[in-house]
């Protein structure tokens, strides 16, 4: 009875502790609710409030914006009130000027048709004049002119003629003046110093000592240099120095140049004088184009192609009666240029022409035919103007002069080679002997290199040995002195040296 008592004590306190704690978990979670509401409601509060600020913002700055658009707006409106009000003056003053035009134009066509009505008035009465003269005189217009001044040559003929001839005399005096001054002016402008090309050139030597290296072993090296460079190598007594003879400028350069460098080097023997020689060789044509470009550089004729100056450079180992070439190229293009200046002519084509009047001496030796028509080839071949071609052709009046400039060019040609001291045509001919020479030579078959030396007193012939034997050899060297002994008029005799040659290399490796 007691434990049931008991149990049911304890059922009742746990159902009184569950009820309780039920009304407590309520009033807890009321009270956190009522908690929760409280803090939205203020941050419901709050963002109503931000939201108000930033529409009141927002409203400010679409005030200012709308403000600043109407200001624009009305900034836009004036300008294009002004632009308008600018545009329709404008207008205006075009308006008025047009009817300006229009009435001046209107006055200019009412005077036009009162000068005709006038100028008709007056052929009019001219015409009747006329009619009526011709009916007093009883002779056409014609007829009276005629008769008139028939009557004026009979009354003043030998007055007339008088004053012509007086005329005709003093023109070709002043003309004759002017001519004189204009020369006397561009000779005196341009002339170039011009020296005599000589045929031979010294080389001088440190010592005595070093004459018998260049003449090497029975004059092995001496035969060596001679053979490569076409020239004649003089060791006399002549103190410390050497003679290289020869009539090509050229030659002697190369020989010269080699020869130097031989003697600085110290080492003289017959494979290095060939490195020496080829060396100078290069030298050479470096310079041939540096004498170019100095040339049209120093005469402002600069639109050439390069091959075609490279030619003109050659001209400075080239000599004309004794006169240098190129020299006389540049000369003859100063001369033409003052004189085409004086004139009023193309003082570009003259000059131009002048300095490229004697090209075809450049390769003369070479092709066949006079150095202007090889001139004429070579600068049709490099696209130079036609012009320029027809004012040099005519220099030798080998053809027709076609323009003024072609006479200005033979003029500065003739006062350039004929002032005194400027050729010697004694040396020329000599030169012209001496290629002759070699020519005849190098004209046989097997003929490998041919110069002429000793001041033509001999001529050495260097001839390939695999085509020419020992034999043949003698009976070519033969038939080369019956050749020059029937085509060539000289001096004494000549000796001809015909050289056969076997040179065999072998590498030792």
């Amino acid at each position: 009875m007691k434990q049931l008592i008991l149990l049911l004590v304890i059922v009742v306190a746990l159902a009184v502790g569950l009820i309780l704690g039920y009304y407590i978990r309520q009033s807890i979670a009321r009270r956190r609710a009522d908690n929760l509401e409280i803090k939205l409601k203020k941050k419901i509060a709050q963002t109503k409030k931000e939201a108000e600020e930033i529409i009141i913002k927002a409203e400010e700055k679409a005030s200012q914006i709308l403000e600043k658009t109407k200001q624009d707006v009305e900034s836009q409106r004036k300008r294009l009130f002004e632009t308008e009000n600018l545009l329709l003056k404008r207008e205006k003053m075009l308006a008025e000027r047009i009817a300006n035009i229009e009435e001046k134009e209107l006055n200019f066509n009412k005077k036009v048709e009162k000068l005709k009505e006038i100028k008709n008035s007056i052929e009019g009465l001219k015409k009747e004049a006329i009619e009526n003269l011709e009916r007093i005189s009883n002779l056409s217009q014609e007829e009276a002119k005629k008769e008139l001044l028939d009557n004026l040559e009979k009354d003043y003929q030998k007055e007339l003629s008088d004053k012509m001839r007086k005329l005709e005399e003093q023109g070709s005096e002043k003309y004759e003046k002017r001519a004189k001054e204009i020369l006397a002016d561009v000779i005196q402008r341009c002339a170039l110093s011009q020296a005599q090309d000589l045929t031979t050139t010294t080389v001088n030597l440190p010592s005595d000592e070093i004459k018998g290296r260049i003449i090497g072993k029975e004059g092995r090296n001496i035969k060596t240099l001679e053979k490569l460079t076409g020239v004649e190598i003089i060791v006399d007594e002549t103190s410390e120095a050497v003679i290289i003879s020869g009539f090509d400028p050229i030659r002697r350069q190369i020989a010269k140049n080699a020869l130097e460098k031989l003697i600085q080097d110290g080492r003289i023997q017959p494979a290095r004088i060939e490195e020496m020689v080829e060396k100078a060789e290069k030298e050479i044509m470096n310079e041939i184009k540096e004498s170019g470009e100095r040339a049209v550089y120093e005469t402002g004729v600069i639109d050439l192609d390069p091959k075609l100056v490279q030619l003109l450079g050659r001209l400075r180992f080239r000599t004309s009666y004794g006169q240098n070439v190129l020299l006389h190229s540049m000369e003859v293009c100063y001369l033409a240029g003052g004189i085409a200046a004086e004139l009023g002519a193309n003082v570009k084509v003259a000059k131009k022409a002048g300095l490229l009047h004697d090209i075809g001496k450049s390769v003369d030796h070479q092709v066949q035919g006079s150095h202007v028509q090889i001139g004429m080839k070579i600068l049709e071949k490099f696209g130079v103007e036609k012009e320029v071609i027809d004012a040099m052709k005519s220099h030798h009046e080998e053809y027709p002069y076609e323009s003024v400039e072609a006479v200005i060019v033979q003029v500065a040609d003739q006062i350039s080679g004929a002032r005194p001291g400027a050729r010697k045509d004694t040396l020329e001919n000599y030169l012209k002997r001496l290629e002759d020479l070699e020519a005849i030579a190098l004209s046989f078959k097997g003929v490998e290199k041919a110069y002429a030396i000793q001041a033509g007193r001999e001529l050495r012939v260097f001839v390939k040995p695999d085509e020419i034997d020992d034999f043949t050899a003698k009976k070519l060297a033969k038939e080369i002195a019956d050749k020059i002994q029937e085509e060539l008029r000289y001096p004494g005799e000549i000796k001809v040296v015909l050289i056969r040659e076997n040179r065999i290399i072998e590498y030792a490796r």
